[in-house]
């Protein structure tokens, strides 16, 4: 009977029961909005470019969607204790609107690019937001069901991006998704104060922002965002190490000031947290040369169209809603075997694609490509569910939206190095079939170290305990 019962209290019935249902819907959306922007955009980009010029600035559209993104994540736990969870995620959809209005009107390429910029922010406080509602707004025993969901909606909106991002361009306006999306974060902007009854006020005692470690982690992040369009491999290299210590930087700044950006130990992969933070980081950076690289390859090497090339890269995000899915319902000890199984499999997935994607049966790469996404989908809930029961209450805010800024700060390193190492095979010289083929080696190569740091830490986390408190129970 005990079993039954648990088994009930664990169950997609009960994580919807009690008012979650609502909050669940938020977060849901929150989701939906953040990952379909960032899709579509980059599909329509070229109708873009050609109706306000300015290609050459288009990478730093992106870079500045990214590095608003990354701070705005960053602030969010603080935020959220300021203004109280209801209104703070009110005012990231606003944001987000706005931004969206100013991309969809822009006259020019210089206000689309500044519309880009607030997209990124509200995207950003928004996903961090959503985080810090799962982690207080959910029991503990539904996280894994909760994050799979959000895995869930990052498929879907993977699936779903490129078509919408199609029909767009078919029907000859690009502009209408800007005004779709604003719209939505309209109507999710409205839906927040309603949906997030209960939540939770702001706090007179909540400490402030921490300016310095945000200015600190904005330059680190841009001079990482600028190693991605330098021409030079030894440039590019030398940016990413360089931003890596600034962001290290971060880390000794704010284990010795009082307004922190992180956790106690946030840095010490001794703890739950620090080893949890550092698999996700690593293991999110080796993932991204797949995404950024397969499409044109898999276009100049096999002749795929453009949408065809997406939906196998697709593959990644499918694998990853689906394992994500099938391990929603583990609990206890069985975690730590899924960890450590998806990390081993981000390694299998690095070492199958620079032999199969140029030239290998496309079953391989399509083998790869869902390794790379299972990787996750078996692995992140249980990683996120091992930091978030580590937290103290003081830290709970802000160490769940760190988890969004760890994702997106990885993420940038990764596509920086995976540049750097594309343009050391030639890649920035032009889309050739011989940059083409040496492209396709390189940037899996060159992250492999970066699997193996993560893998350590997934393998660190999985032996410091449960649940421990920041500092107890170290390997």
């Amino acid at each position: 009977m005990t079993f039954k019962i648990g088994q009930t209290e664990n169950g997609w019935a009960n994580l919807l029961a009690e008012g979650r249902l609502a909050r669940f819907a938020l977060v849901c959306m929150g989701v939906w909005l953040s990952a379909v922007d960032s899709l579509v955009t980059s599909t329509i980009m070229p109708s873009v470019g050609a109706d306000l010029g300015g290609f050459a600035y288009f990478s730093w559209a992106t870079g500045g969607f990214f590095v608003g993104a990354i701070l705005a994540g960053a602030s969010a736990g603080r935020l959220s204790e300021m203004f109280g969870l209801r209104t703070a995620t009110m005012l990231a959809g606003l944001v987000m609107t706005g931004g969206c209005i100013m991309s969809a009107a822009a006259p020019n390429v210089g206000l689309f690019m500044a519309g880009r910029i607030v997209q990124g922010l509200g995207s950003g406080w928004i996903s961090g937001f959503a985080m810090v509602a799962i982690a207080l707004l959910f029991p503990e025993r539904h996280l894994a069901r909760v994050f799979a969901s959000v895995s869930g909606v990052w498929g879907v909106a993977t699936l779903l991006g490129p078509a919408v991002g199609g029909l767009a361009l078919e029907a000859g306006d690009w502009r209408g998704v800007f005004w779709l999306f604003a719209a939505q974060a309209l109507g999710f902007s409205v839906a927040a104060p309603f949906l997030l009854k209960g939540s939770g006020s702001s706090s007179e005692a909540a400490p402030g922002i921490p300016w310095m470690q945000l200015f600190i982690l904005g330059l680190g992040v841009t001079i990482i965002a600028v190693a991605n369009l330098v021409p030079t491999a030894l440039l590019s290299f030398g940016l990413v190490f360089a931003g890596l210590a600034v962001l290290a930087g971060v880390l000794w700044l704010d284990a010795r000031v009082k307004v922190r950006l992180l956790p106690h130990r946030a840095g010490d992969v001794a703890t739950t947290v620090g080893a949890g933070y550092a698999a996700m980081f690593w293991l999110t950076a080796a993932s991204m040369g797949f995404a950024i690289y397969a499409p044109p390859i898999l276009q100049i090497l096999r002749g795929f169209s453009p949408l065809r090339a997406g939906y196998v890269i697709g593959v990644e995000s499918i694998a990853w809603t689906l394992s994500a899915l099938a391990v929603a319902h583990v609990s206890g000890r069985w975690d730590a075997w899924w960890i450590r199984w998806g990390a081993l499999m981000l390694i299998a997935s690095l070492g199958i694609l620079p032999l199969t994607l140029a030239d290998g049966g496309l079953g391989w790469v399509l083998l790869g490509g869902a390794l790379m996404g299972a990787a996750f989908g078996f692995s992140w809930s249980f990683i996120s569910r091992r930091v978030l029961g580590a937290l103290s209450e003081e830290d709970r805010a802000i160490g769940s939206a760190a988890i969004t800024t760890l994702r997106q700060t990885g993420s940038a390193v990764g596509a920086a190095i995976a540049g750097a190492a594309a343009n050391l095979a030639g890649f920035s010289h032009g889309m050739t079939a011989e940059s083409a083929r040496a492209t396709s080696v390189w940037v899996f190569v060159s992250v492999i170290p970066l699997a193996l740091i993560g893998t350590w830490a997934a393998y660190r986390l999985t032996r410091v305990g449960v649940n421990p408190a920041p500092g107890e129970a170290a390997a």
